[in-house]
């Protein structure tokens, strides 16, 4: 039988490289996604102990990962709104801004489209589309039903459609 930390190590190396990229798409930037990175590890670490099996181990990974991006998201809102500022679009500007964005202008513009969904559009497009999970999986994550998840999927193609409509991306 394997130990604890012997079993943290195994998901440290089977889901960072998947994990940063999940955190980063839905941030927008290296340093905030690494930061948030470290946050989730040490989640992990401190609920291994509670992980029964119930799900499978990518799910409720996942879902962690998730959760604790979503709840960083909302803190950026606020402190967005305090700024009297769209949080939508410093998540844009910080993909704009990134230094480590390795990206052709089209995937940068592409990746501000994103950033500037709505939180429940962007994250289900950023699971199906660069994360390649099913709905179901999705759904297991996020407690939502498969046709709602469709629907926001369906919502956020055709926003980003009317976003990149006018760039150099749709041409």
């Amino acid at each position: 039988m394997e130990s604890p930390e012997q079993v943290f190590n195994k998901i440290v190396k089977d889901y960072s490289e998947r994990l940063y990229w999940h955190v980063r798409r839905m941030v927008g930037s290296h340093e905030d996604a690494d930061d948030l990175l470290q946050d989730i590890f040490l989640k992990i670490w401190t609920a291994l102990p509670s992980f029964r099996g119930e799900a499978q181990l990518y799910t409720w990974v996942w879902r962690i990962a998730t959760n604790e991006t979503l709840n960083w998201l909302r803190k950026e809102k606020v402190r967005a709104l305090l700024r009297f500022s769209s949080a939508d679009e410093l998540a844009a500007q910080k993909v704009e801004a990134d230094p480590y964005f390795n990206g052709t202008a089209a995937e940068r513009e592409i990746a501000k489209a994103v950033a500037r969904l709505p939180e429940k559009q962007r994250q289900v497009f950023i699971m199906r589309w660069w994360d390649e999970l099913s709905y179901e999986q999705i759904s297991a994550i996020t407690g939502t039903s498969v046709g709602a998840l469709k629907a926001s999927y369906h919502i956020a193609q055709e926003k980003l459609k009317l976003n990149l409509q006018d760039s150099d991306v749709s041409k």
